[in-house]
């Protein structure tokens, strides 16, 4: 064992590496400070006043959506998935090129000049669906970045060769610290300005990582090692019962239908536009483009960086696959049933262990540098999206729009640190075993399936109703139940064993979340259309309330 732990510990991680981190996390943070003078009212301050150009809007897009989460859960599926994985990153970019090429959802919002989607609700359905709206979107956002603080510590740990104990909590605290600290002074300015530092050297960094990993592992040496030991993509293989243990270990690693499923991957296509046209983090910077032309012209470049953000990160997950299976201790480590540390949460350690080993001094500085830059764009994007939420779109709307811009963005900063508390508490409390990647998407889903309704249907369809939609967003709360603990505690685990038993199909959580994922878009659209049929709303035609009204 003490050997075991010893492998995993190694790394090349210095006190050189440990001042370029500090140097640049520190610049980071001079440049929140700077900014506040650049903030004049709400639109400054949340998006940037609506003054973002195509590519800027690029470079920041790309540091929001490829942070250092997306890394880890990304190099987590690559990890478990082998070339599989890749169709996810497909299917991302192809459907974020039609979003673009078409401006589908984004440009109506930006023509209606709108600050998040809840204030659309509103000026489409009504106050009482604006703050329904604001209250699925912050749960269901809230809960999908539960597991960031944690998953981005975890990478700090394990390239700096910490021991994978107390040092994840200390580690946890500091990190969000940095976070808090310049998110709530600068704002969305701050996060415009920190992305665009963020997507240069994100960029050279990964690119490098990749570069100097098929150095160390080689390229053919990375085929033939996932078809020789996809036996260890065994577990995560969603595959019928009956086919060859041989037919696995060769699918497993490179067919995504065996692989993944079909339902699965369904799923993951809407998942694509779940991530550039209504999650609110992406949604925010075409709210805050200059124009529509430029959302179109933003959105289509970054197509390609939302294919890359997966793709590279899926391969470094392979690479680290390939090592752990050419070195025993690494092995045991990730595959033995009780490896003395590693707990459910394995994989994600796979990523930064390996970058630890193959990256040399100064360089794996640079590289973490750039991944705790990322984890900072992230973090700071989504705590002032979810914080501005419930300012706008639940507090405001109840106090009648009493509240001045002052009072708004001081009630914003301390949300900010609300919801900061609360990442670091479910971050060190969650007990459910999906992945990552599949944690996010359920847990979204709460808000994205009613949001593709009101959105699809209220952009597009003139009776759409207010009645109509509050039942959508209603419905979109049953997508927790695509949750590990939840599926358990309503008996649906039981159920789920029961048809796999009955129809020799392998229940894995992947597949029981995609069915319950489609089931919910299917549902929540019905009542939207149902409920618009049965209960038209007054307001002849459907008809959007102009900027600056409210029904």
């Amino acid at each position: 064992m003490p050997q075991v732990i010893g492998a995993v510990t190694q790394t090349n991680f210095t006190n050189l590496d440990w001042a370029i981190v500090a140097v640049y996390l520190a610049g980071s943070v001079a440049i929140g400070l700077y900014v506040r003078k650049y903030i004049a009212n709400m639109a400054d301050y949340v998006v940037a006043g609506r003054g973002v150009r195509t590519a800027l809007g690029v470079a920041t897009l790309t540091g929001t959506e490829m942070g250092l989460i997306t890394v880890m859960y990304s190099a987590e599926k690559g990890f478990k998935l082998g070339f599989s994985a890749f169709y996810i990153a497909v299917a991302s970019g192809v459907v974020a090129l039609l979003v673009g090429l078409s401006g589908f959802i984004l440009c109506r919002l930006r023509e209606m000049k709108v600050m998040t989607i809840p204030e659309y609700y509103e000026r489409r359905f009504g106050r009482k669906t604006r703050i329904l709206g604001g209250i699925m979107l912050v749960f269901g956002g809230v809960l999908n970045m539960g597991l960031f603080l944690k998953v981005g510590s975890m990478f700090v740990v394990g390239i700096t060769g910490m021991e994978h104990g107390a040092a994840l909590t200390a580690v946890m605290v500091v990190l969000l610290g940095l976070v808090l600290l310049y998110t709530v002074l600068g704002g969305m300015v701050s996060v415009v300005i920190t992305d665009y530092v963020q997507f240069v050297v994100l960029s050279f960094g990964t690119i490098l990582a990749c570069i100097l990993a098929v150095n160390y592992v080689g390229w053919q040496n990375i085929f033939d090692t996932v078809q020789s030991s996809g036996g260890k993509l065994l577990g995560y293989v969603l595959v019928e019962a009956k086919h060859s243990a041989e037919a696995v270990e060769y699918k497993g690693g490179f067919d995504p239908v065996s692989s993944l499923g079909v339902e699965y991957m369904i799923w993951m296509l809407f998942l694509g536009l779940v991530n550039c046209a209504l999650w609110q983090t992406a949604v925010m910077r075409a709210l805050a483009a200059e124009s529509t032309a430029v959302v179109k012209k933003q959105f289509t470049w970054s197509s390609v960086t939302f294919l890359i953000r997966f793709l590279l990160p899926y391969f470094l997950g392979i690479c680290a696959f390939v090592l752990v299976m050419q070195t025993p201790e690494l092995k045991e480590y990730f595959y033995s049933s009780d490896p003395a540390g590693a707990g459910k949460d394995r994989a994600l350690y796979a990523l930064p262990i390996f970058l630890g080993k193959i990256l040399p001094v100064g360089v794996i500085g640079v590289v973490t540098a750039a991944m705790l830059a990322a984890f900072m764009s992230t973090h700071d994007s989504y705590l002032l999206c979810w914080s501005s939420v419930i300012t706008q779109d639940i507090v405001a709307p109840l106090m009648g729009e009493r509240l001045s811009t002052k009072a708004r963005i001081t009630l914003t900063r301390v949300l900010i640190l609300l919801i900061g508390g609360y990442i670091l508490y479910w971050g060190l409390f969650y007990k459910g075993t999906e992945d990552i990647w599949d944690y996010m998407a359920v847990s979204g889903a709460i808000y994205f399936t009613g949001a593709f309704a009101l959105l699809g249907c209220g952009l597009y369809w003139k009776r759409a109703s207010s009645t109509g939609a509050v039942l959508a967003l209603l419905c979109g709360f049953l997508a927790i139940t695509g949750l590990g603990p939840v599926q358990k505690a309503v008996g649906l685990t039981a159920l789920f064993k029961r048809i796999e038993e009955a129809h020799g199909l392998r229940m894995t959580g992947e597949r029981t979340s995609a069915w319950i994922g489609l089931g919910t878009i299917v549902l929540t659209l019905a009542v939207m259309i149902v409920g618009s049929l049965l209960f038209p709303d007054k307001n002849p035609a459907g008809q959007t309330v102009p900027e600056g009204e409210a029904r």
